[in-house]
C-alpha cells in the first residue's frame, strides 16, 4: 500500500501514546479502544514478516470480545488469516505461534490491573515480544506515517476458532515436569477470575494434586480485585486454614506468579530464581551458573548467588530485557521480583502455571516442603517500594531532569554508602513513579523511600 493511505479510517496520529514495556495497556473508552484495536491489527498485519497466521488470545475481561473481534477486523482487511483461541494464559499465544509457524499473534490483556483496563500485547514470528523496529513501522502507521509495507496479500482474510490450541499448551504443561507428580500434595489456587481459570485447575489435578481453587470461573467484572498475585491474603488465609503444603497466585493473564508457604509467607520471584536456579545448578544443567533478574531484584539474593559461585545479571525492569539479555548471554533462567520467570528450555516465555508446576514437583521430589526451602534461602535486604502518582507523562518519564529529586537521590545513596541503593523509575504501564529503597537497615529504608516519595510528588505534581 501507498504511504498516506488509510483503508480503515484516519489515522490516531498523536492520540496514540506509543508502546509500553508490555504493549498498549490503559482505561477502555479512552487510552484502549475499539478504533485503536482495529488499525493496531491492520498494522500488525501489515508489518509482521511472514505470511502465516496471526494467533489471538484474551484473558476474562469484559472488554476482551470486544477488542479481540476489532483486532481481527484489522488483520483480515490486511489480508491476514486469524486463529482464536478464546480465553487462556498469555503463554499460551507465544507457544502457539511456534508450534504452528504463525506469523505472530496478539494477547488481549491488562494483566495485572483493574477490570477496567485492557491492553494488547503483540509477539513476533519467534514467540519474542515484538522487535523495537517493527514496534516503530506499527507505530508509524497509527500516526498516519507508514512506510510502503504493501505485502501483497489477500484483500480480505478469514477467522477460524482454534480453542484446539490451549490442549497443546496443557500438554506442553505436563511435559514440562519430566514425569514429575503431585500424588498426596494438597495445594491451594488462586486463579484470579482471569485467564487461569481456562486450565490451571485440570493441570494440577492430572498430576495428582489435591487442589483446592479460589476465584476459580472467569469473571471480568472481578479479575484481579482482591485476589490473585497482586493481592495474597485471601490466598495465605486458605492455604494455613486448609493445612495445605503450598499455595500459588497468579496474576489476570497467568503470566506471571507468586507462592505462598504453609505458614503463609510469601514466596516471590528472586526466591522462585534462587529455589529453580539453585536446582538447576546442582544437576550441572544452568549454563556459567548465570541468571538474570532486573534491577528490582533484592541485593541480597544477588550476594547469595555470587556466595554460591553463581554469575548474576540484571536487567530493565520488563520481562523482555530479561528475554533479549538471556539469549545474548546463552542463559538457561530469569525473570522478574514480580513473578515473571523465563526458561530457555521451555520456551522464553512468563508463565506462571508452568513455573508453579516446577516449584511445586521440585519441592514434593524432594520429600521437603516449600516452607522448609524458605527457611535454608537467602536473608533479603530490606526494600520498600513506594509508588507516587504523576499523571504528566513528560514529568514522570523525564523525572531525572527535576533538579530537587535528582539531587535527593543522590543524597540518599551517600549517606547508606554502599549499603544500600535506590531505584526511581516511571512506570510503563501506569501513571506512576516508582521509588524503591533497598538498605541492610530497615530504618533507612523506610527513611529514604518516605522521603524522597514526597519530594516526587511535590516537585513532579507542582502546578
Amino acid at each position: 500500500m501507498a504511504a498516506g493511505a488509510h483503508p480503515i479510517g484516519a489515522p490516531l496520529g498523536d492520540a496514540f501514546g506509543g508502546f509500553g514495556t508490555d504493549g498498549v495497556r490503559g482505561l477502555v473508552g479512552e487510552q484502549v479502544t475499539p478504533a485503536l484495536a482495529l488499525q493496531l491489527g491492520y498494522w500488525c498485519g501489515q508489518v509482521l514478516r511472514s505470511d502465516g497466521p496471526v494467533v489471538i488470545g484474551m484473558d476474562s475481561r469484559s472488554s476482551g470480545p470486544m477488542l479481540s473481534a476489532a483486532l481481527a477486523a484489522g488483520l483480515t482487511a490486511a489480508g491476514r488469516q486469524v486463529w482464536n483461541l478464546g480465553l487462556c494464559p498469555t503463554p499460551a499465544v507465544p507457544l502457539s505461534i511456534r508450534r504452528t509457524a504463525a506469523a505472530g499473534g496478539l494477547m488481549v490483556s491488562a494483566s495485572h490491573n483493574p477490570p477496567g483496563d485492557n491492553g494488547i500485547k503483540v509477539f513476533g514470528a519467534s514467540g519474542a515480544k515484538l522487535a523495537k523496529e517493527q514496534q516503530q513501522a506499527i507505530e508509524a502507521g497509527l500516526r498516519g506515517h507508514p512506510g510502503a509495507v504493501d505485502r501483497g496479500l489477500s484483500p480480505i482474510g478469514t477467522v477460524h476458532e482454534r480453542p484446539g490450541l490451549l490442549l497443546d499448551y496443557q500438554n506442553h504443561l505436563w511435559q514440562s515436569v519430566a514425569g514429575r507428580r503431585l500424588q498426596g500434595c494438597r495445594v491451594v489456587l488462586d486463579l484470579c477470575w482471569g485467564s487461569a481459570t481456562a486450565c490451571g485447575e485440570a493441570v494440577f489435578r492430572e498430576l495428582g494434586a489435591e487442589v483446592q481453587v479460589l476465584h476459580g470461573t472467569p469473571d471480568g467484572s472481578r479479575i484481579n480485585v482482591g485476589c490473585g498475585s497482586t493481592h495474597l491474603e485471601p490466598l495465605q488465609q486458605a492455604v494455613v486454614a486448609s493445612g495445605a503444603c503450598m499455595g500459588f497466585g497468579f496474576d489476570g493473564d497467568a503470566d506471571r506468579m507468586l507462592a505462598v508457604d504453609a505458614r503463609g509467607r510469601v514466596f516471590d520471584g528472586d526466591q522462585i530464581l534462587y529455589l529453580w536456579g539453585s536446582a538447576l545448578l546442582e544437576a550441572g544443567d544452568l549454563p556459567d551458573n548465570r541468571l538474570v533478574a532486573t534491577v528490582m531484584s533484592n541485593l541480597g539474593f544477588e550476594r547469595a548467588w555470587q556466595a554460591r559461585g553463581g554469575v548474576f545479571e540484571r536487567t530493565a525492569v520488563g520481562d523482555q530485557h530479561v528475554h533479549q539479555a538471556m539469549e545474548q548471554l546463552g542463559a538457561g533462567l530469569g525473570g522478574e521480583q514480580s513473578g515473571h520467570i523465563l526458561s530457555a528450555r521451555h520456551g522464553m516465555s512468563g508463565d506462571g502455571l508452568l513455573t508453579a508446576l516446577q516449584v511445586a514437583t521440585l519441592i514434593h521430589g524432594r520429600g521437603g516442603s516449600l516452607a522448609d526451602w524458605l527457611d535454608s534461602s537467602f536473608e533479603p535486604y530490606p526494600q520498600l517500594l513506594v509508588n507516587v502518582t504523576v499523571p504528566d507523562r513528560q514529568r514522570r518519564t523525564h523525572w531525572q531532569q527535576c533538579e530537587p529529586l535528582r539531587l535527593a537521590v543522590e543524597q540518599a545513596e551517600a549517606a547508606m554508602a554502599g549499603q544500600g541503593r535506590v531505584l526511581v523509575r516511571a512506570s510503563g504501564t501506569e501513571p506512576l513513579l516508582r521509588v524503591m529503597v533497598e538498605a541492610a537497615s530497615q530504618e533507612a529504608v523506610a527513611h529514604w523511600a518516605q522521603t524522597l516519595a514526597a519530594v516526587a510528588d511535590t516537585q513532579l505534581n507542582a502546578a
